[in-house]
């Protein structure tokens, strides 16, 4: 082969090199806006639903969250919600009428940088919310009240959240085993586990958790594959029940009657007693 073509291969070996290395730069600069899809207006409850209380919670590091409030019927539990990457407060009405229309509570604090809350959304800044809104909880409820919900990346919070502290259960919805794992399946040509900072380990928590689990995911799921969420199920410790939801996609869960299986999950109803969940167990669908 003549030096001539050596060297034209070379150089357009490296102009693909260079190419790829610009692209993995550019990449790692902006991960945290593909990660994060802030909705930054404060938008007031609707008058014409739930009674909700509009609350302000301090973090340890000095930023103001706005957080929606409503207390629970009497006897009933208060769900600690953590919703996912792109969620609004105001953009979760029909969660909120579903928890209001069974007599329990909530308190879901907008993520900073969320929906009128101060900051910017980190991994650690999340975990300080997360605990911000728990101690609000705790100085009004018992542990025993109080249910740890987190819906797709409001997973990754809701599992490092109990495992350091108690709670009634923990509920997760399209969960994952960590951020990096769904980032390395979405795009498998960048090295996304050696360049991730966020990477919210649910799989390293997971064994922390020490109260009753329910995990419910879509096998439809296009954002977090079903495999992630079995995956972590299969990490967790007893007592836990995983429920597959037969066509159910990412966002869409709670119109295939998730609500129906939480409650049904925590003993809540008309005559319901406390769960009894058998190891392992599966609530049908149509629960």
């Amino acid at each position: 082969m003549k030096l001539g073509l050596w060297r034209a291969l070379l150089r357009a070996a490296l102009a693909l090199v260079g190419a790829y290395l610009l692209a993995v730069v550019a990449a790692c600069a902006v991960q945290r806006s593909l990660l994060y899809f802030p909705d930054t207006r404060a938008l007031s409850p609707d008058p014409a639903g739930p009674p909700i209380e509009v609350v302000r919670l301090r973090t340890s590091d000095g930023q103001t969250l706005v957080a929606w409030y409503l207390p629970p019927a009497q006897g009933r539990p208060v769900i600690l919600h953590f919703g996912g990457n792109g969620d609004s407060l105001a953009g979760q009405s029909e969660r909120w009428r579903e928890i209001a229309d069974a007599g329990a509570g909530f308190l879901a604090p907008a993520y900073r940088g969320y929906s009128g809350s101060s900051g910017r959304p980190t991994e650690a800044g999340l975990h300080r919310d997360a605990e911000a809104a728990y101690a609000w909880l705790a100085a009004r409820y018992a542990p025993n009240d109080v249910v740890i919900m987190g819906h797709s990346l409001g997973t990754g919070v809701a599992v490092r959240l109990a495992a350091d502290h108690s709670a009634r259960a923990l509920v997760l919805e399209s969960p994952f085993t960590s951020a990096v794992d769904v980032g390395a399946a979405e795009l498998p040509w960048l090295p996304v586990r050696l360049l991730m900072w966020d990477r919210y380990q649910s799989r390293d928590w997971i064994g922390e958790v020490h109260m009753p689990l329910l995990i419910v995911h879509g096998d439809r799921d296009d954002v977090i594959p079903f495999r992630f969420g079995r995956e972590l199920f299969d990490l967790a410790n007893q007592p836990k029940t995983f429920v597959r939801i037969a066509g159910g996609g990412h966002n869409d869960l709670p119109q295939y009657g998730l609500y129906k299986l939480v409650w049904r999950f925590l003993g809540v109803g008309r005559g319901a007693a406390a769960p009894q969940t058998r190891p392992g167990a599966q609530l049908p669908r149509n629960a």
